[in-house]
C-alpha cells in the first residue's frame, strides 16, 4: 500500500475528516469510529510508517513524541488512572490500516487477556 492510499495518511493531510482528540509535531490523535470502550482513541505517526515492525532507533524521538500525546490523551479524557495501549502488526493480530497506530482505551474496567 502506498502513502498515497492510506486512510490514516489522508486524516493527517486533512483528506479525510476525523474526531481530533489532540496534536503534536510528530503525532495525531483522533477517535476510533468503531469504539470498543467509552474511551477509544488513535494515537498515529503524522509520518507513514506502516506498523511497530518497521520502527528503527532512529524513530525514538518520533515515538517519544507519541507517548506523550498518549499522556496527554488520557488526562484529558479523564483515563490517566488507568487505561490501556495497543497496538497490533499484521492481520492475523488484527491491524486493519497498515499505518502505525496505538489504540487508548478506558472508560470501563478492561479484562485481561484482551483477545
Amino acid at each position: 500500500m502506498s502513502e498515497s492510499d492510506c486512510l490514516f495518511c489522508k486524516i493527517v493531510a486533512g483528506e479525510v475528516p476525523t474526531d481530533k482528540v489532540l496534536e503534536n509535531e510528530s503525532a495525531l490523535a483522533f477517535r476510533d469510529i468503531d469504539p470498543a470502550a467509552p474511551t477509544h482513541v488513535l494515537v498515529i505517526p503524522k509520518r507513514h510508517v506502516a506498523s511497530a515492525n518497521e520502527l528503527t532507533p532512529d524513530d525514538a524521538a518520533e515515538l517519544a513524541g507519541m507517548f506523550q500525546l498518549i499522556q496527554g490523551v488520557a488526562q484529558q479524557e479523564g483515563v490517566a488512572g488507568g487505561y490501556r495501549v495497543v497496538t497490533n502488526v499484521g492481520g492475523p493480530a488484527g491491524q486493519s490500516v497498515l499505518h502505525l497506530h496505538f489504540h487508548v482505551l478506558g472508560g470501563r474496567s478492561l479484562s485481561w487477556p484482551p483477545g
